[in-house]
């Protein structure tokens, strides 16, 4: 599948420092690894409606770690998925009263339109669910093989041969290691069993299917049902994919494995990363990432964002009433991506407001300013990502160029707008 265009980076003198981030599973700020390539996959939408601010802040808080590795010299792999089959779609689309592949493309282009927009680089690869299966009913048939996944027979409406990963037989017996030791549930989570189950239940599992060895395992292969798009799955029979198999057989076909950085909304910790990195480990007996790292949820004016609700901030929207889209960038990077925050419409006044105070000062900056901010956005990116005290330098920065009478230098000026530009994605 086609990604979209990237705004190519300005190159800066220097190079950032070592990256410090936190690391999910440990609850902790931890030194990434040393190395000249680095990996990231992100976990993609499941298009079926626009681009909201949840999704917007985890892409761009992912793209500051991707634009910090190239500032530090890395080259970077980075690989985002879109879930282009799955049960919401297929509502919304039964719902709609249109065809579920025309909205799945319908909403992936925007989702484009606006990650062009937020001036988010583009994946190197961008894989569909569809896409995928051929890759992934030999994975699943593997798991079946090893034992480690079973197929459930039918009853109370449901069809024989659902197949489920069996969380008991892959786990690992070891509970004493860290992120490099053999999976088991509630490695990356930390949850005990019985904290994953609502959780489970609310996040897309179904703990209480008749037939399953355990309520928290995962579906892996959906046979077909009347009514339902489904695909040749050879000795599985007829069906669709899991959620969770599917960014695990794209990650490993196409990052190295383990790869660096697993990253998504904190909402995917568990079950989607958890059961993710069972079945990596279980296909490939290495860890699927090294790293864990998860943004925080986004609300509105202090409610929690969500569809239910009708409370949802598109991109997409806020662009067609004339927000530009730098402000709405700038708007994300106030708030650290670990944190929940909410949307306010204060928050966007201040964004605008800041984004035409640091154009009115770049055209003021003096000799020496911008090797001085420069050093100052790099040393806040390198500690855990934090956009918030990197704003504060820029802000900082112009009030004190738009207040001075010093001789400005278009030097300082490019190379500030440009460093703006490549660490934090903001355009002046």
């Amino acid at each position: 599948m086609k990604t979209w265009k990237s705004t190519p980076v300005p190159e800066l003198p220097g190079t950032m420092g070592a990256l410090m981030l936190h690391e999910t599973s440990q609850n902790r700020v931890i030194a990434l690894p040393e190395s000249d390539t680095a990996s990231i996959y992100v976990c993609g939408i499941t298009p079926y409606d626009a681009t909201h601010m949840g999704h917007a802040a985890t892409y761009v808080a992912f793209d500051l770690l991707n634009r910090a590795w190239r500032d530090g010299g890395k080259t970077v792999t980075y690989v985002q998925n879109v879930t282009d089959v799955d049960d919401p779609l297929l509502e919304r689309a039964i719902r709609d009263g249109v065809d579920w592949q025309d909205l799945a493309a319908e909403q992936t282009a925007l989702f484009h339109a606006d990650m062009s927009a937020l001036n988010v680089l583009a994946p190197d690869q961008y894989i569909g669910a569809v896409e995928a299966i051929e890759w992934i009913v030999p994975k699943v048939e593997e798991l079946v093989e090893s034992g480690l996944a079973y197929a459930v027979p039918g009853g109370e409406g449901e069809p024989d041969g659902d197949v489920y990963f069996s969380v008991d037989h892959a786990s690992a017996a070891s509970h004493d290691g860290g992120i490099d030791s053999p999976w088991w549930l509630g490695q990356i989570s930390g949850l005990t069993p019985e904290e994953m189950l609502p959780v489970f239940a609310q996040r897309g599992g179904d703990p209480q299917r008749a037939g399953k060895r355990n309520q928290l395992d995962p579906l892996l292969w959906r046979v077909a049902r009347e009514g339902e798009p489904s695909w040749d799955g050879a000795s599985l029979k007829a069906g669709r994919p899991g959620w969770h198999i599917e960014c695990t057989v794209i990650a490993q076909r196409f990052l190295p494995q383990p790869f660096t950085v697993q990253g998504g909304g904190s909402d995917l910790i568990f079950p989607h990363h958890e059961m993710g990195a069972g079945h990596a480990y279980s296909l490939s007996h290495v860890p699927m990432a090294c790293h864990y790292a998860h943004t925080g949820m986004v609300g509105l004016d202090g409610e929690k964002m969500s569809k239910s609700k009708g409370n949802l901030v598109l991109v997409s929207k806020l662009r067609a009433e004339g927000v530009e889209p730098a402000a709405i960038r700038l708007a994300i990077l106030a708030n650290h991506y670990r944190v929940d925050w909410s949307w306010t419409a204060a928050l966007l006044d201040n964004a605008v407001r800041q984004l035409e105070n640091w154009r009115k000062a770049v055209e003021m900056a003096s000799s020496g300013d911008a090797a001085a901010l420069l050093s100052q956005i790099r040393q806040a990116l390198a500690a855990d990502l934090d956009a918030p005290r990197a704003l504060a330098a820029v802000d900082f920065w112009a009030n004190q160029a738009i207040g001075s009478d010093r001789e400005s230098s278009a030097r300082d000026s490019a190379l500030i707008s440009d460093s703006i530009e490549a660490l934090l994605g903001v355009v002046l």
